[in-house]
């Protein structure tokens, strides 16, 4: 079953130019109870790590820290500001202006939790202001993996492109004489982990 994208997003070439890295509130409160948790944060780590090295701006947002605590170390964000947010959007007036003094970028490569609340809501306002999303979608998750899987589903049928880990470090570089590949070829070291994504591809083949 294959839906189609809005005519605004192409084919979802993913590029290094007018690309922008979010980051999602991986907060050490989600840690316990967030469906395959460690290896969401490693792929989007991995990303991270990419971003830094071809140049591509990352942004980190916290929902509610007082409560949920902050981003957990292993995201490897220190030295970046954390946008603390309540509302189920990264898209909060903060992040606003950082996305327009970035010159308004043109793709959004998504990461974070919880797929059916924060990821969604980010998601459909991305997507209502033109911008291209790329989710992530072995750096993505929730509580419950129904709702992962569900909210993956219906965010594809909204114009979204659901990519992974590898894939998009393979895009970005596009080429094996690109001048950065071996630092990101190190980054694909270890193939990434199953993170339970195989009963959703059963469903859209």
């Amino acid at each position: 079953m294959r839906s189609g994208h809005n005519t605004m997003s192409g084919i979802g070439r993913l590029s290094t130019n007018g690309s922008v890295l979010l980051l999602c509130d991986m907060q050490e409160k989600f840690r316990p109870n967030i469906f395959q948790f460690t290896n969401i944060v490693s792929n989007a780590a991995r990303l991270l790590q990419a971003s830094r090295i071809l140049g591509i701006p990352p942004i980190v947002t916290e929902q509610y820290p007082k409560g949920l605590g902050p981003t957990v170390p292993e995201l490897g964000a220190e030295g970046l500001t954390a946008h603390a947010k309540t509302k189920f959007t990264m898209m909060s007036e903060e992040v606003e202006k950082e996305m327009l003094a970035l010159g308004n970028p043109k793709q959004a490569i998504l990461c974070g939790i919880e797929t059916q609340a924060c990821i969604a809501c980010t998601t459909f306002d991305l997507l209502e202001k033109g911008i291209e999303v790329h989710i992530v979608a072995d750096a993505v998750s929730s509580r419950s993996q129904t709702d992962r899987l569900f909210a993956l589903s219906r965010l594809r049928q909204s114009g979204a492109f659901l990519t992974t880990t590898e894939a998009v470090l393979l895009q970005l570089v596009q080429d094996a004489k690109h001048p950065k590949f071996r630092e990101i070829q190190k980054l694909m070291a270890q193939p990434s982990p199953d993170t339970g994504l195989l009963a959703f591809i059963k469903h859209c083949l």
